[in-house]
C-alpha cells in the first residue's frame, strides 16, 4: 500500500507541474522553479524561528509568501525595468537566496536549518506523516495536499488557457486586443510558486524542476499543438513517476533521482526519435512550431 502511496503523490506533482511546466517552456522560463526553490529560503527561516517548527502550516505559508514576493520582484523587474526575464530571474532569487543565508548566520543557534533546506525532501517518507480524515482512517498528509494543489493548477489551466496560449505564443497581439499579459504571467508565476513550495516538503525541490523541464520539453519535441503539449507533458510525468519508482526499487537507489533519470531518458528518445524522423530517407525535414 506504501507504494501506491509514494507513487501517486508523484504523480500528483508530475500532473501539476508538467502542466504549468508547458508554459514556462514556450515562454522560455523553466528555470523559474529553480528560483523559486532557492528564494522561500528567507520565508522558510522567518517561519522557523518563530514557531520552531519545521514543517506545517507556518513554514508552508512563509515558503508561499517569499516565493510571491519573487515572483513580484521578477515581473517588475521584467515589465518595469525592461531586463530580460532570465536575467530578472537571477537578481530576484540570488538576493532572496542570500537574504535567507544572512538571516540563518545572524539567528544563530536559534535557528537549527542549513542553506540546502529547501533542496530536502524524501519521497519515501510520504506514507509515515498521516492526517486522520474521519475517525478511524488516516490518511498520507502530502498526498492530500498535492491533490488540491493538482485540482487547483488543472481548474487555472483550464479557465486561463486561452489567455495563456496568446500571452505565450504572441503577447503583443495578446496586449493588443485587451488581454492583461502581465496579470496573466503574474498568475502563471503564482501557481509555479506555490506548487514548487507544497512539493518539495515531500519530493525535493530537484525533482519539482525536474518534472517542470523534462516532461514538457519532451512533449515539445513530439506535438504540433498546444493541448497535444499538455496531454503528452502530463503522460511522461506520470509514466516517469511509474518507470522511476520501480527503477530505484530494482537498483536500492533514490526516488526522486531515478524519477529524474527516467525523465532524462525520455527526453534523449524523443530528441533521438525527432533527429531520425528528419533524417529519414525522404529527406523532408520540417520546422517544427506549436500551435
Amino acid at each position: 500500500m506504501n507504494e501506491l502511496w509514494i507513487i501517486g503523490t508523484a504523480a500528483l506533482v508530475a500532473t501539476s507541474s508538467s502542466l504549468l511546466g508547458c508554459f514556462l517552456v514556450l515562454r522560455r522560463m523553466v528555470m523559474f522553479g529553480d528560483a523559486i526553490s532557492h528564494a522561500v529560503l528567507p520565508g522558510i527561516v522567518i517561519a522557523y524561528f518563530l514557531t520552531h517548527n519545521k514543517t506545517g502550516f507556518p513554514v508552508l505559508a512563509g515558503a508561499a509568501l517569499t516565493g510571491l514576493l519573487a515572483t513580484l520582484f521578477i515581473q517588475f523587474f521584467n515589465r518595469k525595468v525592461r531586463l530580460q526575464i532570465d536575467a530578472s530571474i537571477g537578481i530576484s532569487y540570488t538576493f532572496l537566496f542570500a537574504l535567507g543565508v544572512i538571516l540563518i548566520s545572524l539567528l544563530g543557534p536559534n535557528v537549527d536549518l542549513d542553506q540546502e533546506c529547501v533542496l530536502y525532501g524524501e519521497i519515501a517518507y510520504v506514507p509515515l506523516e498521516l492526517i486522520e480524515i474521519i475517525p478511524g482512517l488516516s490518511l498520507p498528509r502530502q498526498f492530500w495536499i498535492l491533490l488540491l494543489n493538482m485540482l487547483m493548477v488543472t481548474a487555472f489551466v483550464r479557465i486561463s488557457y486561452r489567455y495563456l496560449k496568446l500571452g505565450s505564443f504572441d503577447p503583443a497581439f495578446a496586449a493588443g486586443v485587451g488581454i492583461p499579459v502581465a496579470l496573466w504571467q503574474f498568475a502563471l508565476l503564482g501557481g509555479v510558486s506555490l506548487t514548487t513550495v507544497v512539493s518539495f516538503e515531500s519530493v525535493g525541490a530537484i525533482l519539482v524542476i525536474a518534472f517542470l523541464a523534462g516532461p514538457p520539453a519532451t512533449a515539445y519535441l513530439l506535438s504540433r499543438a498546444l493541448k497535444q503539449m499538455l496531454y503528452l507533458s502530463v503522460a511522461f510525468g506520470i509514466t516517469a513517476t511509474i518507470l522511476g519508482y520501480y527503477l530505484a526499487t530494482l537498483l536500492n537507489a533514490s526516488i526522486a533521482g531515478s524519477i529524474a533519470t527516467v525523465i532524462g531518458v525520455q527526453f534523449l528518445f524523443a530528441f533521438l526519435y525527432v533527429r531520425l524522423k528528419r533524417n529519414s530517407l525522404l529527406n523532408t525535414p520540417e520546422v517544427h512550431e506549436i500551435k
